[in-house]
């Protein structure tokens, strides 16, 4: 049977090619930016505003929540 192992270039042809993989990488990633569709201003107003008030309400659903489990708890335990 035939040995299988593959022999690895050496160290300085893999430095070599590392140069040209980091200049590939970066020409990949601005092509890549350029598909983009990026957020009108009024879309990301629009979104902001939206975030901060489902992130309100939350909030003002975990207080009341702690309120309500803080007295249940303060009853059982008779503070």
């Amino acid at each position: 049977m035939a040995d299988k192992t593959e022999k690895k270039p050496g160290f300085v042809a893999r430095m070599k090619n590392f140069g040209g993989n980091i200049a590939k990488f970066f020409r990949d990633t601005k092509s890549e930016l350029k598909k983009v569709v990026w957020p009108s201003k009024a879309d990301v107003k629009t979104n902001t505003i939206v975030v901060l008030v489902t992130v309100a309400i939350a909030a003002v659903v975990m207080i009341a929540l702690d309120a309500i489990f803080g007295g249940i708890l303060g009853l059982i335990i008779g503070a």
